[in-house]
């Protein structure tokens, strides 16, 4: 009787061994190499960096820049392929396969997501809002432009009764060196029709800087 069993328990052992040894032997049988490229349904270009994921054993790639794609797999595998503005696609790798290599061209269909709108200012609270509506610069219309302008013109008239000092010595030669250059190897052009030019000269008349200079003449 403990023979029996003894031997009876050897059997068991042996059994377990063997099949211990051929199981790896089929699992390597149902492996393969599973490569591809990822296109657009549409007009056939690559889909780059698309997501390969074997939803049987968990494991999955990438593709390239190029779509393609390739890593190890088993038959009977599900893969599933997703990329960002694609439909998700799912392949079942069949169990007929004869080599322990098979290729697959991977057709993704676009996705259209439409999203809410949404509306972006540039003032995080409201009270921001209303300090920067109180602060806000009303840019000059033509009327207040032509009256800041009259008024530099009156300035400059102006600055005619008082002496110059250096830094506006300075400004009236570097502008003359200035217009001189920009003029260079041609006419300069006549003031004769300047409005600035002809007050400059009525008010020396008014003023009798003429007669002045006259009476010093002579």
């Amino acid at each position: 009787m403990k023979c029996r069993l003894l031997a009876l328990l050897l059997f068991s052992f042996s059994l377990a061994a063997y099949a211990q040894e051929v199981q790896p032997a089929d699992e390597n049988r149902d492996l393969v190499q599973f490569s591809g490229i990822t296109i657009t349904a549409d007009s056939l270009n690559p889909v780059p960096f698309a997501k390969i994921y074997d939803v049987t054993s968990h494991r999955g790639t990438s593709s390239d820049v190029l779509g393609y794609f390739s890593f190890v797999a088993h038959k009977k595998d599900t893969v599933l392929f997703t990329a960002l503005g694609y439909k998700p696609a799912y392949f079942f790798i069949p169990d007929t396969i004869t080599k322990n290599r098979y290729s697959l061209i991977q057709l993704m269909s676009a996705d259209t997501l439409t999203l809410a709108a949404a509306i972006i200012f540039p003032w995080p609270t409201l009270e921001d809002f209303k300090r920067a509506f109180i602060e806000t610069k009303i840019p000059d219309d033509d009327i207040e432009l032509a009256r800041k302008n009259l008024q530099a013109a009156d300035i400059r008239m102006r600055a005619e009764d008082y002496p110059m000092d250096a830094n506006m010595n300075y400004r009236n030669y570097m502008d003359n060196q200035t217009s001189k250059l920009y003029y260079f190897g041609q006419q300069q052009p006549f003031n004769f029709l300047n409005p600035f030019a002809w007050a400059q000269l009525i008010k020396a008349w008014k003023e009798g800087k003429f007669k002045q200079k006259s009476e010093r003449l002579k």
